[in-house]
């Protein structure tokens, strides 16, 4: 039987993660060439700073390491690279250059 107070301490855990989402995670979104290569449209990887979570799609995916060179990642809206921190619960798109206008 969960408690009022086992129940609070779980939201706490779990706030921020995203509906159907591990703690820790951030969703991925692949556009385009991205998910091609990828092979997937979706996924979930750890987070971490923009470099981390780089290095664990490319892990995961080898050849999209070469589209990832021309991908702007984007944490809900907001560009992110290098350092900069993705943190849990945030959905990052990777979208490749588009042609068009």
């Amino acid at each position: 039987m969960t408690t009022p107070a086992s129940a609070r301490a779980a939201a706490r855990t779990d706030a921020g993660a995203g509906v159907g989402q591990a703690a820790g995670t951030v969703s991925v979104r692949y556009f385009a060439a991205a998910a091609e290569v990828a092979g997937v449209d979706t996924e979930t990887v750890p987070a971490g700073t923009a470099a981390q979570v780089v290095a664990e799609m490319t892990r995961r995916h080898p050849d999209l390491a070469a589209v990832l060179t021309r991908c702007a990642l984007l944490a809900d809206g907001s560009r992110v690279e290098g350092d900069d921190e993705v943190r849990a619960g945030v959905t990052l798109d990777v979208l490749p250059p588009f042609a068009g206008g």
